[in-house]
């Protein structure tokens, strides 16, 4: 099966194939830095970290681009409001942008270039529109994009030109869905703002242009795959394409991959509701980057994300069931033969993970996967039918489905940090307890027990014979 993708352009889902043969060069839409991102913006990142990392599993050599919007409406109010200067203003953003990134194991992309760094490529292109008479000069120096110089503009966004309500042109980097006017390529300098020298005047450029010039510079005038959230398809998206195609003459990307919004209990994000978090906030309350990392790959990209804390708490008792089985597996001793029943189910796991990721990342199938797997090893375990040389192979087929999912190892993680730590007879105490109240078949202690003990850090591992071990 080969690799089928859900294409925002033309609505369908699609078999992909690269320009160049096994090379995949990628562009996804990075932060503004002008403030904390919030988890839904971690979300959208999060998706094009498990792309990438399902990209390079199948095979295929990943360039990735993701940049950084350093210049727009948003970063100079806050530089102005603050009072220092744009780079002073967003440096610490983009610095506490990269610790989220490291924070939930998202791997590096090739390049991060920032907006004010690439002005030359910017005034290129827009110098391109104006020759080719799709821009025009306005009165105080702004350069604008004439979208009706464009008939296939719309086509993204899925909206037809002519019946869409139009104004003459818009200043602002965003305005509302379906207000098609001619966006602004070139803002005239105000007072207050950076400015740049250009052909036309001082000014700064729009937000639009600025992922066009930075894309086409590392990754050429046409690449494979261009990403972002659902909220960057109009109008951001739309004019990427609309002034892309029209300075160059060739189609800009050819996959455009968008992921769905993320709501909090029900309803959307929003600081008046007090359901806005960022990751640092969520780590205050506890919560641990290794379950907000499961759950947000665990929803498929193209579906709403529904965050709760009890969904955190469920991503956390799903990784615990792995973790236990990782334990009971490195204690479990390898005797009589080799158990083909366990090599089958190595490489089903294999076959049926990489079949999902084929179906446009279907990461639900893929952890399905995964947990057949681990139900199948503990059955091995219990029946004491691991055999001489099953370990390794076991141990080989989890590594190599984590090169996705970058969850399942604990070993790679931060260990949670225990405040109150229980002395070795306290949890031999509690562990007879345990053992007493499970005798007595009151299961409540038992678990209440369980996780009193998984508060402080001590995993235990019930083993066949009646034992239980544990661990810090």
């Amino acid at each position: 099966m080969a690799l089928n993708l859900y294409n925002t352009l033309g609505r369908e889902l699609q078999p992909f194939t690269p320009h160049t043969a096994g090379q995949v060069k990628l562009y996804t839409c990075g932060p503004t830095v002008y403030n904390h991102v919030h988890i839904g913006n971690l979300r959208t990142f999060l998706f094009e970290d498990i792309l990438r990392r399902s990209l390079k599993f199948l095979g295929y050599e990943v360039f990735q681009v993701m940049n950084l919007t350093d210049v727009d409406d948003k970063t100079i109010r806050g530089a102005q409001e603050a009072g220092v200067e744009l780079k002073a203003f967003t440096a610490p953003f983009t610095e506490a942008f990269f610790a989220d990134l490291d924070t939930l194991h998202m791997e590096r992309a090739e390049a991060y270039p920032a907006a004010t760094d690439h002005i030359p490529e910017m005034q290129a292109i827009i110098q391109q529109l104006l020759d080719n008479g799709h821009a025009y000069t306005a009165e105080d120096g702004s350069v604008f994009f004439r979208i009706t110089s464009d008939e296939d503009y719309g086509k993204l966004a899925g909206f037809d030109l002519e019946q869409a309500r139009q104004g003459e042109r818009v200043a602002s980097d965003e305005y509302e869905k379906e207000d098609v006017r001619d966006f602004v390529l070139w803002k005239a300098t105000k007072p207050g703002e950076p400015k740049w020298d250009s052909p036309w005047g001082e000014g700064r450029p729009g937000w639009h242009i600025e992922c066009s010039a930075m894309s086409m510079k590392y990754l050429g005038e046409s690449f494979d795959i261009h990403c972002g959230g659902v909220d960057n398809i109009f109008p951001h998206h739309e004019n990427e394409i609309a002034q892309s195609e029209s300075a160059t003459g060739k189609p800009f990307a050819h996959t455009w991959l968008h992921s769905e919004h993320l709501i909090v209990e029900g309803e959307k994000m929003s600081k008046s509701l007090g359901n806005f978090y960022t990751l640092p906030q969520l780590l205050e309350k506890g919560c641990d980057p290794r379950a907000i990392r499961y759950l947000f790959l665990s929803v498929h990209y193209r579906q709403k994300l529904n965050f709760t804390f009890a969904s955190l708490d469920a991503a956390g008792a799903a990784l615990k069931r792995v973790d236990e089985m990782r334990v009971r597996l490195a204690e479990a001793e390898e005797t009589g033969e080799p158990n083909e029943r366990l090599a089958f189910h190595r490489e089903k796991l294999l076959t049926d993970f990489t079949a999902a990721l084929e179906d446009d990342l279907n990461l639900s199938g893929a952890l399905a996967a995964v947990f057949v797997f681990v139900r199948e090893v503990n059955k091995a375990i219990e029946a004491r039918k691991v055999g001489p040389g099953d370990k390794e192979p076991l141990w080989e087929a989890l590594a190599r489905v984590d090169m996705v999912l970058g969850v399942l190892d604990p070993g790679q993680w931060d260990a949670p940090v225990v405040t109150e730590g229980l002395a070795d007879g306290e949890i031999e105490a509690l562990l007879a307890e345990r053992a007493e109240a499970r005798r007595n078949k009151d299961f409540a202690r038992s678990d209440a027990i369980r996780d009193e003990l998984a508060a402080a850090g001590i995993a235990i591992m019930d083993r066949p014979d009646g034992t239980t071990r544990w661990r810090r």
